[in-house]
């Protein structure tokens, strides 16, 4: 099937010359053709998304457009040159951290300076100019690697800019970084723009790549369709219906076996089915027809609608591969996971503060928060790799012996670091771990053949894991975790910088686990896929400071959120708002999001503020993120 492909710029930036211009490039690794005659242009200041799953092709691309590698065929401008001509109006973040850890926030940023000969008077001045945008011109003395994920990559951002690049080029730069973080990013980026800034940004994350002014869908080294994320929605020329009922579990299963030319596909989240349908109306009356005590409402496709349903009208959805059981499914009545008053010190630091939180047997908990929040010290506790300061603890039916050799094997533990040895190849690591959650020999074979199949790594079994993308390897890390089957489960960050095709086949699994009793405990930095979760909690300085389901977590925020459009720039609307009013403002691509916390009377006044403007204004639901940066907020404000 061909796909659209237009080239469009956005009217606020057709105006101005092409940063970068790319013409049919292809790039050759041997046999292998990861870049396979793509062609794009990114206007002077836009946010243009390079989005795609591991192996897409896009490392490639952007280390073309650096100019740290050749292209075999087509060519590139950047800034009207060659990118090794243009390399120092060029800003380059790679996936990996670009920092010396062992070096202080000042000694990476001078470093950077040097490496780019910034006279020392404009250094200074850049310095103190964009620590103060990113919020970190407190830290200048803490070694890099004292940082938190987000601050890292504030920090790399900062060194990338201490040049002033007129061109900016990041490769998957939230991966691992809070919500709160993100979106700080995100606005500074927004703020970077602005100022003629051109920005080339890969995520794996599709709810960042509504913040792009244009997105590109990038899969096997081809792009697939380019637009706006408003065009990409409504190309798709499908609904999305969020579906509500008493038995989710046998709702889906009811769908998916419909005959129904107008249902095109069903995915569960945490307290809800996502319901693609051809026409908003025919949908409803054939979901009802279906689902007798339903409750269905109208929302906007999301790009990752739109990413995965355009794969799949390719065949390239990957198979998934029913996990081989061996036990009967378990009850889902009794508690498996229980902390009470649960804490941790560290010396005078206070990491966990009074936890208390149950997980029930057939559960999918999501513990939320920003980097340093605690999650991963509770983690730690509650699977018993960490001895508590105080509170109560009980696992798997038991209140001690957490450490014991026997709940460990009935515990399954995905830790935020891979667990798995770069060293040793995808087997070795696959047999290791079966033998140290004692898996009968009769059952090896076939669990680490799924785990195998699962990955899509059939017939590399002896590649080495460290040779491994960092999505590849999250696959494995994962299959590793669940082959024994484990009646508790714990996955600290499972998904990162895994791409929307992959993270779905994951969260299928997690889902069917847990349909099957087994009690999951899930953090992640990514709301859009907490959306998966049956219940949350969201943690904050050590304390859980809300839990709820997914739904009931968004109907409580308080105010309204508002999307703006005008013909203005966003940057120029945020300003004038900025101006007269006291307002929570993020940019997203072409428009603007407001949080009213009044607003009867905020709304008046926003709309005096921007009446220059001729602005669309329209009240739009809280998302998961949008609810949870508001609690944080709130809680510190609070409690400062």
């Amino acid at each position: 099937m061909t796909l659209s492909i237009t080239n469009a710029i956005p009217q606020a930036i057709a105006s101005r010359p092409a940063a970068i211009v790319v013409s049919e490039l292809t790039k050759r690794y041997g046999n292998t053709e990861a870049v396979r005659g793509i062609s794009f242009q990114v206007g002077v200041g836009e946010i243009f998304g390079l989005i795609g799953p591991d192996g897409a092709g896009k490392t490639s691309t952007f280390a073309i457009l650096a100019g740290v590698m050749e292209a075999t065929q087509g060519t590139v401008s950047v800034l009207g040159r060659p990118p090794r001509d243009a390399r120092l109006g060029i800003g380059y973040l790679t996936q990996q951290f670009s920092l010396y850890l062992d070096l202080s926030l000042d000694e990476n940023l001078k470093y950077s300076a040097g490496l780019r000969e910034v006279p020392n008077d404009l250094f200074l001045e850049r310095r103190e100019r964009y620590l103060r945008l990113m919020g970190l011109e407190r830290f200048g003395t803490r070694l890099a690697g004292q940082l938190s994920g987000g601050m890292k990559q504030k920090l790399a951002l900062c060194c990338a800019l201490v040049s002033q690049p007129q061109v900016l080029l990041l490769d998957e730069p939230t991966t691992g970084v809070d919500p709160v973080s993100r979106r700080e990013f995100w606005d500074v980026l927004a703020a970077l723009g602005e100022e003629a800034v051109t920005i080339v940004v890969a995520t794996p994350y599709l709810d960042e790549a509504e913040r792009c002014n244009r997105v590109a869908l990038m899969y096997e080294g081809q792009i697939q369709e380019i637009g706006t994320p408003a065009e990409l929605r409504h190309n798709l020329g499908l609904s999305r219906l969020e579906v509500r009922t008493t038995n989710l579990n046998l709702s889906e299963t009811k769908l998916l076996a419909s005959p129904s030319p107008v249902i095109v596909d069903v995915q569960t989240f945490g307290d809800r089915l996502d319901v693609l349908v051809k026409e908003t109306q025919a949908g409803s009356v054939a979901i009802h027809e279906i689902l007798k005590d339903a409750t269905i409402e109208p929302a906007d496709p999301t790009l990752e609608n739109v990413f995965v349903t355009r794969l799949r009208q390719q065949g390239s959805d990957p198979a998934y591969l029913p996990y081989p059981y061996n036990r009967p499914v378990r009850s889902t009545a009794d508690i498996a996971i229980g902390a009470k008053d649960l804490s941790r010190r560290f010396g005078d630091f206070q990491a966990v503060k009074a936890v208390t939180l149950e997980v029930h047997y057939g559960e999918i908990y999501g513990l939320l928060g920003a980097n340093g929040a605690g999650k991963t010290t509770t983690i730690k506790m509650l699977c018993g790799l960490l001895e508590p300061s105080a509170g109560t603890i009980r696992l798997a039916g038991q209140s001690d012996g957490l450490r014991s050799s026997e709940l460990r094997k009935r515990i399954g533990y995905m830790s935020q670091k891979f667990t798995l040895y770069d060293d040793l190849n995808i087997l070795e690591n696959l047999e290791f771990y079966a033998g140290v959650y004692g898996l009968p020999r009769r059952q090896r074979q076939e669990r680490i053949d799924w785990v195998i199949a699962t990955c899509g790594l059939v017939g590399q079994e002896k590649k080495m894991t460290g040779s491994l993308p960092g999505g590849w390897k999250q696959r494995v890390a994962f299959g590793a975790s669940v082959m024994h089957e484990p009646e508790v489960l714990f996955l600290d960050e499972p998904t990162s910088g895994v791409d929307p095709l992959a993270r779905r086949q994951f969260w299928r699994l997690i889902e069917d686990f847990a349909r099957r009793g087994t009690a999951i405990l899930v953090t992640t930095h990514y709301l859009e896929e907490a959306e998966h979760c049956n219940r949350l909690g969201f943690m904050a300085a050590g304390e859980v400071i809300a839990q709820g389901t997914p739904s009931q977590i968004k109907l409580d925020q308080p105010g309204e959120l508002l999307e703006i459009i005008a013909a203005a720039p966003p940057a120029q609307l945020a300003a004038a708002i900025h101006r007269e009013l006291t307002l929570n403002v993020s940019t997203f691509g072409d428009r603007l999001h407001v949080v009213l916390d009044q607003p009867e009377s905020q709304r008046q006044q926003l709309e005096k503020v921007l009446s220059g403007f001729q602005p669309k204004l329209r009240s739009v639901p809280f998302s998961l993120e949008d609810a949870f940066i508001g609690i944080v907020q709130r809680n510190s404000h609070e409690n400062p």
